[in-house]
């Protein structure tokens, strides 16, 4: 059976706020019109993404978590952060969570985190470190994990 990719987590990572703002969102914890701040790290978490895509494409290196890399990527985002596509996520949820204003859709965020974590960075990082030796161990030394 296929694993799921990252999409997969965060569209349900989404409705999962989605929900629980609809069916129990708790005490409000921002108002309009400060709620639009939400908008930002929305729009720096889409373009995070869309940067290390990019690299990743231009590498010709596979994006795809469980897939075969062929380029170590450290330019860019990456040079702040070992896995901007997942810190890009964490952003989406943090915007998304500002924009619903209240306390439990924030409940989301940590649990994405740590899912990204142990479901995909954690074993990336094994693979990479396979894969690429020492060149990703001098790599994480000199980056970290998320900022």
């Amino acid at each position: 059976m296929k694993k799921p990719l990252p999409p997969t987590y965060f569209t349900c990572g989404l409705l999962a706020m989605a929900l629980l703002h609809l069916l129990v969102p708790g005490p409000r914890l921002v108002h309009w019109p400060w709620r639009w701040l939400g908008v930002i790290p929305i729009l720096d978490g889409l373009l995070l993404n869309l940067w290390a895509d990019r690299l990743f494409k231009r590498h010709k290196t596979e994006v795809k978590p469980f897939r075969e890399s062929t380029s170590l990527v450290v330019e860019g985002p990456f040079r702040i952060s070992r896995n901007p596509m997942y810190l890009g996520g964490a952003l989406i949820f943090i915007g998304a969570a500002l924009l619903f204003g209240t306390v439990t859709p924030w409940i989301v965020v940590p649990v994405m985190a740590y899912l990204a974590l142990a479901h995909f960075i954690l074993p990336e990082e094994e693979d990479m470190e396979r894969q690429f030796g020492e060149a990703y161990r001098e790599y994480k030394k000199k980056v970290r994990r998320w900022i």
